[in-house]
């Protein structure tokens, strides 16, 4: 399989599976995997990141600008399109080393022959606001073609429409498509060139496309490019149709060749910080590496200013919005291989501070009570009614809003977990500590401290598993309340020692101070769920044992309708012990030293069966969570199911009767995490690098690099031994622990190796 994945044959039923399977992207854009001929109706898309719009009450969501790449062909009067004619044959590639796609139709042309049309694509990782494209055709008989090419501004969208006062110009041999947004009144702009070395070029006055007309000579290539860029009213305060003008000519002089030369020499520079080599199993490597290219396509690179949505750049679903996936699924991939963007991801929770500030004083909290569902000002886009009832079509109240608080221990762990892989400060300095003690605000005023029984607990909640609302003490949440409580703490006494100035100039922003010695009193008092004496199973939250206890496949034969909600006020899972994911299991394994070998194994036992994995977050944490006790195998199934999420379409596509389909970044991460952190055993405290293998039984190794603390490592890892070799920009001694044995790696080429006593390294 190699870098490449492709179909063959073209099937409408795949046409949406296929548009999130071949994405492209590059962190400013993303250009679903659909075909040139494609439109709206087929979910055509190129999405932009960080801009977001709202039409009257409908639901806040990104932008989708006007597609550029869009070409029709006809042959002898006859419309050649998979649409509309059954090719004769049809192939859809994209090779994910590059980021390039490519499409093969041969279709049969009208009084004899074949015309084979082929057309390639990549979104610009060296240009982000550049896409190109090189099509061709080519037929067996002489024959009369028409390619109509130009700007599609019929875009596609959920709750739109987005653009408004839409004009289509044509300027310097460039079309243009320009609109406002509604919301903001942001300008949108995609200029297209094309480039033809043949036939007659005719503008189509009735839009932004082009016609061309030629004789075409039976064996003959015909070869044209399309350059297409697009601009914002966020990239620019300048005129955004002046900057779409000159950058499609630049890239036209540029050459295509020479366009993508440069995008492949910024994939190579990417691969070479981030690729995973897996010994011994093909298809784990292709899902793996695969996963890595999805995260790498929404990566923000540049912006600090936007994250990444839980949908990624596939679309509008989901609202575009930022949830908690980013931090706990995506974060710790570029914690290891690319710190800038980490940092980026970090830095937009810091600019939506006040977002979350507004919301905490929503509720009457003080501090910070992040968005469940974030967007461009941090403001939460999450309503009341996010699911429909499928029986009577009326919408059923959740809590995902109002009561999903681990949000914000989310965001502080994200914080800390980037200053302790990178050793970089100045997040903190830029605001970190300012999210970090805002948050630790938030929930000392959320708590609850009962008289009785003389502790705090946190009260009225809903943890990961969504289909329990409103419950008492989850595990989950508890845990990040505490660890939240615990880097409040350590943050003041980091700024306190390293920078006294600043933690001055910080607590005088808070009334009384940040209130340390609040969470101090709160920490030493807050309730943390602890497994049973005998059992060893921690109650996911109070009275969850009291539960009835039902199988899965039990509870599936009652279902009614297959898009019914399990959770919610009436649904099927709300009185049961089945939960949409890993809740208890995530903590376990967030906090795994916290915790022994038998507690896991015996949660993982107990709580397996009765994981429905409704969210496509949950497989990686049960093959985290497996490979940590020593049952690789236990977990590899739950990794590929992770890896293989986007290459397979088997999904949940609907909650209710709402459409969440679309790609799944959070997965991506969870497959990285489970190959990494879980199968390697990979993991760092700010001062160790601890490596305990736990691999699947037909893999022999697995070799990666590392960025850690601004040095750069490359591990390779198999059974019973492991090789660590310092790259370069090392400049400080960084220690490696395995087998029972440890050292210290400083200067570039020093290496070191831990063997397991009594044995010998699997040979190759």
């Amino acid at each position: 399989m190699g870098w490449t994945v492709s179909d063959a044959g073209f099937d409408k039923n795949q046409m949406i599976t296929n548009g999130n399977k071949y994405m492209t992207g590059n962190g400013y854009m993303g250009f679903r995997g659909t075909l040139e001929e494609f439109g709206k109706d087929q979910l055509a898309a190129v999405t932009l990141a960080g801009l977001y719009d709202q039409v009257q009450d409908q639901w806040r969501e990104p932008v989708n600008a006007p597609n550029g790449l869009f070409t029709l062909l006809s042959c002898n009067g006859q419309r050649l399109s998979v649409l509309d004619t059954v090719p004769l044959d049809h192939k859809q590639e994209l090779d994910i080393r590059s980021a390039v796609h490519r499409r093969v139709t041969v279709y049969s042309i009208p009084e004899g022959g074949e015309l084979a049309y082929t057309a390639e694509r990549f979104a610009s990782m060296d240009q982000l606001h550049l896409l190109a494209s090189r099509q061709s055709v080519r037929a067996t008989a002489d024959c009369r073609i028409m390619i109509e090419t130009g700007i599609d501004s019929e875009v596609w969208d959920i709750n739109g429409p987005h653009l408004h006062n839409r004009q289509e110009l044509f300027k310097a041999g460039v079309l243009l498509s320009s609109a406002i947004t509604g919301e903001l009144k942001l300008p949108v702009v995609a200029g297209e060139l094309s480039v033809f070395g043949f036939g007659r070029q005719q503008q189509n006055t009735a839009g932004a496309l082009r016609r061309i007309t030629f004789d075409a000579k039976a064996g003959e290539t015909y070869e044209w490019f399309k350059y297409v860029s697009v601009y914002s009213g966020l990239d620019t305060a300048d005129d955004p149709e002046a900057l779409a003008i000159r950058a499609v000519l630049e890239a036209a002089e540029q050459g295509y060749a020479g366009l993508l030369q440069a995008h492949r020499r910024v994939w190579e520079e990417r691969w070479s910080r981030s690729d995973c080599i897996i010994a011994g199993d093909e298809a784990a490597q292709f899902a793996l590496r695969y996963s890595m290219y999805q995260l790498m396509i929404i990566a923000p690179t540049v912006s600090e200013r936007v994250s990444i949505p839980a949908r990624g750049l596939s679309g509008q679903v989901y609202k575009g919005a930022v949830f908690w996936d980013t931090e706990m699924f995506m974060l710790p991939f570029f914690l290891h291989s690319d710190p800038g963007v980490a940092r980026n991801l970090m830095m937009y929770r810091i600019h939506t501070l006040d977002g979350a500030r507004r919301k905490a004083a929503e509720y009457g909290y003080l501090g910070a009570f992040y968005a469940w569902e974030s967007q461009d000002s941090g403001d939460d886009a999450c309503t009341l009614f996010n699911v429909n009832d499928v029986f009577t079509g009326r919408p059923m109240r959740t809590y995902f809003r109002d009561k999903q608080v681990h949000i914000s221990a989310d965001v502080v762990h994200g914080i800390w977990q980037y200053l302790l892989f990178t050793g970089d400060d100045s997040l903190i300095l830029d605001g970190g500590a300012e999210v970090i003690w805002e948050c630790a605000r938030f929930f000392y005023s959320y708590a609850y401290y009962n008289p009785l029984k003389e502790r705090y607990e946190i009260l009225d909640v809903t943890g990961p598993d969504e289909y329990h609302e409103r419950v008492n003490n989850n595990a989950f949440t508890n845990a990040l309340v505490k660890e939240t409580l615990e880097i409040a703490l350590r943050c003041a006494e980091l700024l306190q020692s390293r920078y006294p100035d600043a933690c001055r100039k910080l607590c005088a922003q808070f009334a009384g101070g940040p209130f340390l010695n609040e969470f101090q009193a709160m920490l030493e008092r807050l309730y943390i769920p602890q497994p049973d004496p005998d059992t060893l199973i921690i109650e996911q939250f109070d009275r969850y044992f009291k539960l009835e206890e039902v199988g899965l496949p039990e509870l599936k034969s009652r279902v009614i309708n297959l898009n019914e909600y399990w959770g919610g006020g009436n649904g099927l899972a709300t009185t049961t012990r089945i939960l949409k994911q890993a809740d208890v299991v995530l903590m376990l394994n967030l906090f795994k030293s916290a915790f022994t070998k038998e507690v896991k194994q015996a949660n993982w036992e107990f709580y397996e069966p009765r994981t429905e994995h409704g969210s496509s977050l949950s497989p990686c944490i049960y093959a985290l969570a497996a490979a940590d006790i020593g049952s690789p195998d236990w977990g590899y199934p739950y990794f590929m199911r992770t890896a293989t999420v986007d290459l397979t379409g088997k999904s949940k596509q609907y909650v209710g009767d709402l459409y969440i389909g679309g790609t799944h970044p959070a997965a991506n991460g969870g497959a990285w995490m489970a190959a990494v952190l879980g199968f390697a055993g990979v993991q760092f405290d700010g001062e160790t690098v601890r490596l305990n293998p736990s691999l699947p039984e037909h893999w022999r190794s697995i070799e990666l690099p590392a960025a850690l603390r601004g040095g750069h490592y490359r591990l390779r890892i198999s059974r019973n031994e492991v090789t660590v070799t310092a790259a370069e920009g090392n400049c400080e001694a960084l220690a490696f622990a395995g087998f029972g044995g440890a050292a210290e790696l400083c200067g570039p080429g020093d290496q070191l190796h831990l063997q397991a006593a009594g044995t010998a390294a699997v040979p190759e």
